[in-house]
């Protein structure tokens, strides 16, 4: 498990922050209409800016 954090620990933090940022985006920013694929909907904006948050701090090493 230490090994596994101790190789990945970046990119983890980069998926809990993205997500953070993903959620707080759908929250304060959003979509007025409903009519967004990403940001009409708080999973899909969350997995979004995870997903962009892990491969932004993957390249960190």
């Amino acid at each position: 498990m230490e090994l596994f954090i101790k190789q990945y620990g970046i990119a983890i933090v980069g998926v809990v922050l993205g997500a953070l940022g993903g959620f707080l985006y759908y929250k304060y920013v959003g979509c007025v209409n409903g009519t967004c694929a990403i940001t009409a909907n708080p999973y899909m904006s969350t997995i979004y800016g995870a997903m962009m948050g892990g491969l932004l701090f993957s390249n960190f090493k």
